[in-house]
């Protein structure tokens, strides 16, 4: 039996008589009423004042609208009220009379909150809770039942429960215990995906959000940026080291349907070989030597939002091949699980190496990199975004120096010919750290400061165009004819470089 989110009319509630509540239920509720009456009809709650018939409200959190949520009871009347309660208000329900049902259907699907009943005929919630721990149980857990006892207690949250509801219950205390499990699973996600990031090798916060220049190379990013974020559809960054490929994820995934939930970073080349496997698809507890509980991998903590693998071509090639089944049936299989899980992600790579090159020599595998190269950005590097350097290193400077508590170091004429003469082989990451030092020594190196440009005399009379003609030719001159690095090293675009050509003739 299967309800889903848009129920229909409710059949007629089972007559349900449980236990009376005791002492417990009372400290939740002063008058816990059987379900038999008006709770289990949907009428108007007493403390809440919503009619549980009704659409999903925001006193019960916001993540209840996007949630699956399975109920695991024998009593059809039990499985009613919840259905008629939990359905209208979340994303996914689904019903299961007996834990067979229930194992078969966490087979097919994924669940955020697992609503079980203890007492049913052939074995007890607990220990079909404690039985699918042992193989693969990828929700939380809340443990219902009419008998109050502690031993009872202190089984189920032995068995992994997250929460226990004694009935009898009204609607809005079975609400706030998923509320509550819904909150604790987004803040133990966003915990670990924050305290990932800080250990990774990632660049700073600076930059993280949005692209910044105004180059030609950058606007086309943005504009491939802009035709592929609405897409499902895989990306491979590539570029040089520091050329903004995780800034570019991070505004794919912001432009995308999946921006409300998590954009997890991973840098493949920062996680150890013998770990990467558990630290992206998770384990159970016993899984290896020093798994001494169970944890979900980055996969699932990214569930519903964008992964963003960095460096995948440093992956090994075991992972590799288990990486092509994941992103090809959308399931993975936590290290040590019997059972898979199912993935809902969008992917996005990077890479700074030559992927070709490394199909061909044996160290990345070809059925991966066809899979992975659906649409591919390049990433350009600094040197060949002229004018961008110069407003990228007013922005680290004014940042930096609020961090910092230091005063801005004047960015002068001659500071700025260095900025655009320089080659910049470390990219933006490159040119965050010059002025971080420069921040600190009150002052840039003696090679951005002083400009080494031809010093030629020039007489009285000569004009502002003749000597700019001069001066761009000269360039010219000592780059060999290549328009792209004169322009560079003048600080001006290409354009103004052909343009001025083309008046000169030249």
């Amino acid at each position: 039996m299967k309800s889903t989110a848009k129920c229909g009319p409710a059949k007629s509630a089972h007559v349900y008589t449980p236990l009376p509540p005791v002492s417990r239920s009372q400290s939740v509720e002063n008058t816990a009423p059987d379900l038999t009456g008006d709770a289990a009809n949907g009428s108007p709650d007493t403390e809440t004042g919503t009619n549980t018939a009704n659409g999903p409200g925001p006193e019960f959190g916001p993540w209840l609208a996007q949630a699956s949520i399975l109920v695991v009871d024998d009593e059809p009347g039990m499985r009613n009220f919840l259905a008629r309660t939990l359905g209208p208000r979340c994303k996914r329900l689904e019903e299961a009379a007996d834990c067979n049902e229930a194992s078969h259907k966490l087979d097919e699907h994924h669940f955020d909150v697992v609503i079980l009943d203890n007492i049913m005929p052939g074995k007890s919630g607990v220990e079909w809770l404690t039985e699918q721990r042992e193989i693969g149980f990828f929700a939380d857990a809340i443990l219902m039942t009419a008998y109050a006892d502690l031993d009872t207690a202190i089984k189920a949250l032995r068995a992994g429960a997250v929460d226990f509801v004694l009935k009898p219950f009204r609607s809005n205390q079975i609400l706030n215990a998923v509320a509550r499990c819904l909150d604790r699973m987004r803040l133990r996600r966003e915990n670990y995906v924050l305290r990932h990031e800080l250990r990774s090798t990632s660049d700073h916060v600076l930059l993280r959000d949005k692209l910044i220049g105004y180059s030609p190379e950058i606007q086309d990013i943005r504009d491939t940026i802009a035709r592929v974020a609405p897409l499902p559809t895989s990306i491979l960054i590539s570029g040089e080291s520091g050329t903004g490929k995780e800034v570019t994820a991070r505004s794919i995934h912001a432009l995308s349907d999946r921006a409300d939930k998590p954009f997890v970073p991973v840098n493949c080349a920062a996680i150890p070989t013998d770990m990467i496997e558990a630290e992206l698809f998770g384990h159970l507890k016993g899984a290896f030597t020093g798994a001494n509980h169970a944890r979900d991998g980055l996969f699932l903590h990214a569930q519903g939002g964008t992964l963003f693998l960095d460096e995948i071509g440093e992956l090994p090639l075991a992972t590799q091949s288990k990486l092509l089944r994941a992103i090809e049936d959308r399931r993975i299989r936590p290290v040590g699980s019997e059972r898979e899980a199912p993935v809902d992600l969008r992917f996005i790579f990077a890479t700074n190496a030559d992927l070709e090159a490394e199909v061909e020599a044996g160290r990345f595998r070809a059925d991966l990199f066809y899979r992975i190269n659906v649409m591919q950005m390049h990433m350009p590097p600094l040197r060949q975004r002229g004018d961008d350097v110069l407003e990228l290193a007013a922005l680290f400077m004014n940042k930096l120096g609020k961090q910092l508590g230091m005063p801005p170091v004047a960015i002068d004429g001659a500071v700025r010919a260095g900025l655009t003469r320089y080659n910049w082989p470390g990219n933006v990451r490159e040119l965050r750290n010059l002025i971080e030092r420069s921040l600190i020594l009150g002052r840039f190196p003696a090679e951005f400061r002083n400009n080494d440009l031809p010093q030629t005399d020039t007489g009285e009379d000569e004009t502002l165009d003749e000597l700019e003609r001069r001066h761009i030719l000269t360039m010219l001159h000592k780059t060999g004819g290549n328009r792209n690095e004169a322009a560079r090293r003048l600080g001006v675009s290409r354009k103004t470089i052909d343009r001025k050509c083309a008046v000169w003739n030249e």
